[in-house]
């Protein structure tokens, strides 16, 4: 019966809840944390539509270093995540990824910016990847993480809950930003 259970739940190398708002061609592109997990067995995409610019995405993804941006009340011990751009420099390699309660949590590891920003928080590691079309931006997230298939399962379906709200914040606050911009000019 515990066989069958697993044969659910993993079907084809894929794990339920390891897929939210991504197509087949932004699953299958590479991430900057594919190179950092050998064999995975957790891989789970995530993507919004941001209706802005780049320019105007990245400054949201470079700013979770002080936020989780997700559920507060559960990431981020009550405390909100800002909404306003707090003028913060460029991550850089080896600084904190995110601010969680009040404290520090992982390490960026690779960062182009304005382009992804990759970290590493307990065990996982994590791409975001800003993707300008004509008028607009795909905010990708991968997340890859070395552990049992049973583990990943849960982490996947909680990563899926917390992943889409944080990624739908962003979307928002970046999007009510450029309108806000757009508007005074």
């Amino acid at each position: 019966m515990r066989q069958i259970r697993m044969a659910v739940a993993v079907q084809n190398g894929c794990v339920i809840g390891d897929r939210w708002g991504v197509t087949d061609s932004e699953i299958v592109r590479s991430y900057p944390c594919d190179d950092l997990v050998v064999s995975p067995a957790l891989q789970a995409w995530r993507g919004v539509l941001v209706e802005a610019p780049a320019a105007a995405v990245w400054p949201w993804v470079a700013q979770v270093r002080l936020a989780p941006y997700s559920y507060d009340w559960i990431d981020n011990l009550g405390r909100r995540s800002p909404r306003r751009l707090v003028e913060l420099p460029e991550p850089q390699v080896g600084e904190a990824f995110t601010t969680a309660g009040g404290r520090a949590w992982g390490r960026i590891i690779s960062v182009d910016p304005g382009d992804q920003l990759t970290g590493a928080i307990m065990g996982a590691f994590m791409s975001y990847v800003l993707v300008p079309q004509e008028h607009t931006t795909r905010l990708l997230l991968k997340v890859v993480m070395q552990t049992t298939r049973w583990v990943a399962l849960g982490l996947s379906i909680g990563d899926l809950v917390m992943a889409r709200r944080q990624l739908l914040n962003l979307k928002q606050l970046a999007e009510r930003h450029q309108h806000q911009a757009t508007a005074t000019q």
